[in-house]
């Protein structure tokens, strides 16, 4: 992504070619996205991805925050997938801490992050498909989104950075009806899923998608391309099973791959994950009670529970330590990473024994997986960029972060 220096534009426009940016205010750029182009008519020769327009500062501002506030922030880089990014960053600290935390607040997790990559797969086929010309799609896309938004709002009080996931367990315990709800979804769901597919397989589809934004297996490897891109290579790496969390090794689902490393296959591999995610969701439903513990009985983390505030000065002054100075985190350093929606998802951090992180790191996909852009984009049609943008799938808060 570096960018050109006088020099080198000078030289390019001296050649027999047009040097010409595309975004950052453009709406298939999906954010703002500035792409600069050199063209020899209709053809790329170079593509360069400019970034840097949302720079939001989240790494330095979360190591002004305590471990339990910073949560928040990790919502609104991906904040089409912001229950990933919220496990990531938890299941970092607890293991700096070396914490237990129940099987049922586990298993909810597990839930809301394949709720979330449905919700973010969907975005991501509506406009994929709208950037080629379709709006039916779209609309019916954001409709089966709702309805998973609608789960979140009921659960957590927002329809988005729900910051649900805490250090320790979950903010909330589900509410009541929730589970009729979510398998009232869950039946309903395939039916929609065959309508999509009717929208799709169709020629003009694959006529725009098939062998356009090539990229094979040792290109994807050499720029750390992760998460569908990478397994529409053919190679079948997904963290949910190379590095299980969450218990997720108990749960019976396919890691789906496509061989030709195109547009085509990009698209194909998502859609399939959808049907592996609510495979998923069926599984872990039956498995979560209606009641029980959902945040670690561990009193260095856990608040008080609210009854007790009321009666109990000791508890009264433990909830104001702990919200307003945080808890203290062993010294140490850890990585730890989730399969989100768009690739590896990771947080890198770094304890002093404080109250605060030391370091705070995010590995997000997007960033990774938009250093592809050039090779997807070179020796192909101008109007072939805005498709490849599209099947790569950026979030661009996830980018500038």
């Amino acid at each position: 992504m570096a960018t050109e220096t006088p020099a080198e534009l000078r030289s390019a426009l001296s050649r027999d070619t047009m040097v010409i940016n595309l975004g950052p205010q453009h709406p298939a750029t999906h954010g703002v996205l500035r792409v600069r182009l050199e063209l020899d008519g209709e053809k790329v020769l170079r593509a360069e991805p400019v970034i840097g327009y949302l720079h939001t500062g989240f790494e330095k501002t979360a190591e002004t925050h305590t471990y339990q506030q910073a949560t928040t922030l990790t919502d609104r880089m991906d904040y089409l997938a912001p229950m990933s990014n919220n496990l990531a960053y938890v299941l970092a600290v607890e293991k700096l801490m070396g914490l237990e935390v129940p099987k049922r607040a586990q298993y909810i997790r597990v839930l809301f992050a394949e709720l979330t990559r449905l919700a973010s797969h969907l975005v991501w086929l509506g406009t994929a498909v709208m950037d080629l010309g379709a709006m039916s799609l779209f609309f019916y896309c954001f409709r089966e989104r709702e309805i998973i938004l609608d789960l979140v709002e009921a659960t957590t009080g927002v329809r988005m950075n729900p910051s649900y996931f805490r250090v320790g367990g979950l903010a909330y315990d589900l509410p009541d009806g929730f589970h009729s709800r979510c398998q009232a979804f869950i039946d309903d769901f395939p039916r929609w899923m065959t309508s999509f597919r009717g929208l799709i397989e169709n020629t003009l589809v694959e006529d725009r998608l098939r062998g356009v934004g090539m990229l094979n297996r040792e290109q994807a490897l050499a720029l750390s391309v992760t998460g569908p891109m990478l397994r529409a290579t053919g190679l079948a790496h997904d963290l949910r099973r190379a590095e299980p969390y969450c218990f997720y090794d108990e749960f019976d689902f396919q890691i789906p791959t496509r061989t030709e490393g195109d547009s085509y296959a990009r698209m194909w591999v998502r859609i399939e994950e959808m049907y592996e995610s609510l495979a998923i969701v069926r599984q872990v439903l039956p498995k979560i009670t209606p009641r029980g513990p959902f945040m670690t009985a561990d009193r260095k983390v856990a608040l008080p529970p609210r009854e007790e505030i009321y009666g109990n000065m000791e508890a009264l002054i433990h909830q104001f330590k702990l919200v307003s100075q945080g808890f203290p985190v062993p010294k140490g350093e850890v990585y730890q990473a989730v399969e989100g929606p768009r690739g590896e998802m990771g947080f890198y951090l770094v304890s002093d024994g404080g109250p605060r992180p030391y370091r705070w790191r995010a590995r997000t996909p997007s960033f990774y997986n938009l250093q592809s852009l050039p090779e997807l984009c070179r020796g192909e049609l101008v109007a072939d960029v805005i498709v490849n943008i599209g099947t790569v799938d950026i979030v661009l808060g996830d980018v500038d972060k």
